[in-house]
């Protein structure tokens, strides 16, 4: 088993408010995207994947990525909400069957994630 893999079985499960906050913040996200407040929205996306991250470098690596292309503002967050809704993603599965219950993800949520 390599090191990366020993660090993820190692930390923590995925709590059910980490959920909540993750999703909370991709929603604020998206809303604030959908009003052209780019910056605030880029903020909200890295917030929700700074929740219980999968791999500590990733938002930083993307952003170096960003950063070196110079993309425009809308782009950028179109980047970090892709990030966001990928991690975001990976925590719903983290929770067992019981755990979904307790978080009422949002369905449209849901049916994005299903194309991915």
């Amino acid at each position: 088993m390599g090191k990366r893999e020993e660090t993820m079985t190692e930390k923590t499960p995925v709590t059910v408010d980490e959920v909540r906050d993750a999703q909370d913040n991709f929603k604020n996200g998206a809303t604030e995207h959908e009003s052209k407040n780019y910056k605030e929205a880029i903020a909200a996306f890295k917030k929700s994947a700074m929740i219980h991250p999968f791999d500590e470098k990733h938002l930083s690596e993307l952003e170096a990525k960003l950063k070196e292309a110079s993309y425009k503002l809308q782009q950028e967050s179109i980047a970090f909400m892709g990030c966001a809704a990928v991690h975001l993603n990976e925590m719903i599965h983290g929770l067992d069957e019981d755990q979904k219950q307790e978080v009422p993800v949002d369905e449209s949520l849901m049916n994005a994630f299903k194309e991915w």
